[in-house]
Parts: C-alpha cells; sequence; structure tokens
C-alpha cells in the first residue's frame, strides 16, 4: 500500500479581546497564523511555525495557485476608525513560511470572512457588525490594490439580541464562478451578485429571504447537483436549496435541525458546513451542544441527519474535510485545541484519532499544492 503523504495546515487564531455579536468578550489567547503539520496515517498533528505579529487572523483563504494568503483582521478599530482590515501575505516556497505584502483597511467592522475569486484577480471581504461586502483587486505580485466596491446592507432581523441591522458573514462563488453568494444573517437573506472580473463591481441578481429569526451564516454547493446548502446559525439548522446556475435564483428544497430530535436549541448557534467530494455526506458545527452533526445525502441531494458526535472540545467554530477525506479537523476555539477525526466512507461517521493543543483556534486552511 502507498503510504499517505503528511498534510500541512495554516490555523488562525483570535489573539485579542473581542466583543462577539452574542454579546460575550472573548480574550483572544492565539498569537497570530500557526503552522500545523497532519500524519497523513494516523492524523496526528505537530506544530511546525508560528507567524506572529498578526492580530486577529480569524478567517484564512489561499489564492487559486497557492501562492497567496489572505488574512481578516477582525478588528473595530484601526487608528480610530470604525474598520478591521485585510492583509495580503506570499506563501513562500519549500518550508512555508509567510511573508507580509500589504494591509488594507476593509471599511466596516469585524471582517470575518475572505475568499478569493477563482481566476484569483479579486478577494471579496464580509463585515459581520457593520454588514457590509468590500472589494479589492489582487495585483501581479499578489498585494491588494485600491478597494473597488463597498456594498452595504440594510434592514433587522426579528431577534433583538442578534439581528438589529445587517451582519454579512460570507461570501461564497458558485459552482462555475458565475455568481457570488452573500449569506447576512442580521436580515435573514442570501444575496446573489455577479462579479465583473474587469471593474471588480457586484451587480445584485437575487435574494433569498430565509425564515425570519433563521440566521443565514454560509454554504456550500453539492459537488455534481445544483444544490446548495446553507447552514442557520440561529435557528441550528441546515437548508437545502435548489440552484439555478443561469440566473442564480435559490429556492427552498428542505430543512433540517441540527439537533437532536426533542432539542428545541435553547443556547445553541451553529457555524460551518461542509460536503464531501463525492457528495454523500454533509456535515455543521454545532456551538453549545459542542457537536458536528452527520447528514446523509442520498442520489438526488436529500438530507438525512445521521446524528452527532462530541466535538472534543468547546465551540466548534471552524472545521475542515482534510486533502484525500480521511481527516476533518475540528477548531474548538474556546478549549484550546484541535481535534482530527477519521472519517468512516460507508457511513460518514466520525472517530476521534488526535487532539492538538493551539490557542483561540477559529480557522482551518489546508495549504493546496503550489503552481509555479
Amino acid at each position: 500500500m502507498t503510504p499517505v503523504s503528511n498534510q500541512l495546515f495554516f490555523i488562525g487564531t483570535y489573539t485579542q479581546p473581542i466583543l462577539f455579536g452574542t454579546g460575550e468578550v472573548m480574550q483572544g489567547r492565539g498569537e497570530g497564523v500557526y503552522l500545523v503539520e497532519m500524519d497523513g496515517e494516523s492524523g496526528w498533528l505537530r506544530a511546525k511555525a508560528l507567524f506572529s505579529g498578526i492580530a486577529n487572523p480569524s478567517y484564512l483563504a489561499l489564492s487559486p495557485n497557492g501562492r497567496y494568503l489572505y488574512t481578516t483582521n477582525e478588528l473595530k478599530d484601526e487608528t480610530g476608525l470604525d474598520g478591521g482590515l485585510v492583509s495580503a501575505y506570499a506563501v513562500d516556497a519549500g518550508e512555508p513560511t509567510l511573508r507580509h505584502l500589504s494591509t488594507k483597511p476593509t471599511e466596516g467592522a469585524d471582517p470575518c470572512h475572505v475568499v478569493v475569486s477563482p481566476q484569483g484577480r479579486h478577494i471579496i471581504v464580509s463585515n459581520y457588525m457593520s454588514g457590509s461586502v468590500c472589494v479589492y483587486p489582487v495585483l501581479a505580485d499578489g498585494s491588494l490594490g485600491e478597494e473597488c466596491q463597498l456594498v452595504q446592507h440594510s434592514g433587522s432581523g426579528p431577534n433583538p439580541g442578534r439581528q438589529g441591522g445587517p451582519h454579512a458573514h460570507s461570501a461564497v462563488f458558485d459552482p462555475d464562478g458565475k455568481f457570488l453568494l452573500v449569506s447576512d444573517l442580521g436580515i435573514d437573506q442570501v444575496f446573489v451578485y455577479r462579479l465583473d472580473g474587469n471593474t471588480g463591481r457586484l451587480c445584485p441578481v437575487h435574494i433569498y429571504r430565509t425564515q425570519p429569526g433563521a440566521g443565514p451564516r454560509y454554504c456550500e454547493f453539492h459537488p455534481t447537483l445544483p444544490i446548495c446548502y446553507l447552514i442557520n446559525e440561529l435557528a441550528s439548522s441546515i437548508s437545502a436549496l435548489d440552484y439555478n446556475l443561469q440566473t442564480g435564483c435559490l429556492t427552498h428544497r428542505q430543512t433540517l435541525s441540527t439537533l437532536p430530535q426533542g432539542d428545541n436549541g435553547m443556547n445553541n448557534i451553529c457555524a460551518d458546513l461542509h460536503i464531501t467530494s463525492d457528495g454523500k455526506y454533509v456535515y455543521g458545527s454545532n456551538r453549545g451542544r459542542d457537536s458536528i452533526a452527520i447528514f446523509r445525502l442520498d442520489e438526488r441531494g436529500w438530507m438525512n441527519l445521521v446524528g452527532q458526535v462530541s466535538s472534543g472540545g468547546r465551540t466548534p467554530r471552524n472545521f475542515v474535510i482534510a486533502p484525500g477525506e480521511r481527516f476533518l479537523i475540528v477548531a474548538n476555539q474556546d478549549s484550546d485545541n484541535l481535534v482530527t477525526f477519521r472519517i468512516d466512507k460507508k457511513t460518514g461517521s466520525l472517530k476521534k484519532q488526535a487532539e492538538f493543543v493551539l490557542p483561540s483556534p477559529v480557522c482551518v486552511r489546508p495549504i493546496i499544492k503550489r503552481e509555479e
């Protein structure tokens, strides 16, 4: 049997105190972006490097060619301005190291998500607290140019504690790279935009409205079917949405709870969602119940809840299905640990394999093979 090679991951952390939308203040204990290696056979993790001095790098995105890393700096203030930052780094070859290229203000507060366009020509940042989306061009050296556009959402939702205003939480490209879906937790809407690849400007084409109070957070697409799966933070649920690849329109198909039958979801909120490349399973994280929900997908993309497994810590924020899909790695924000689970490809079940101590982990990003 051919040995499975080891894999490298960048880990984003909270390094400073931060006030969440829930009203909780977290004392970030991280020191920057960490480099971690996973044994490809056992799933065990070990530290490789620390890139310190990066403030609250809470979300990370790699360019399609793997040569550049973009990090949100989830901050409320930047030299007295009400806004966070986004930073660009070159990922130097060999033993990966980060070299700072540029930092830009995101023109909003608490940037919590960044995505690179499929062509690698633009990045899109979601500002959670101020409910806006900012677009920047990527220059030839991977650094960021001047802002192309700031799109400000407006409105509110029925949950007074969490939906007093718009809260853009993520931006995700569709499978063709034609449309961009922005989930706004504060106003229960998913905006569909077309990105102009030349100007970097967003043109609205559709708005999908969730159930009031659902709090849409993040979505992913089925690998072969025109279905989008949306995790709803406040409702502790996942919705399957039929997707029109030509128009970008979304229509509701199915919604299931991420919790056991009879659990009303009090004191639980969802976070992340990912789908296996064979389209057989979708996973979602529960914060409060501190678990990973497992759904089996049938050949038409309908969800069936298999069950839940403990995340192995507190507040599973982000997780990733590792390349090769033998393992799933969870970042447990409030218990300072990463936990590796082995994926049973026949049942979708997860078995804990390893645990690694790392302060305030909030994002796990596999390092992709570089294209020179």
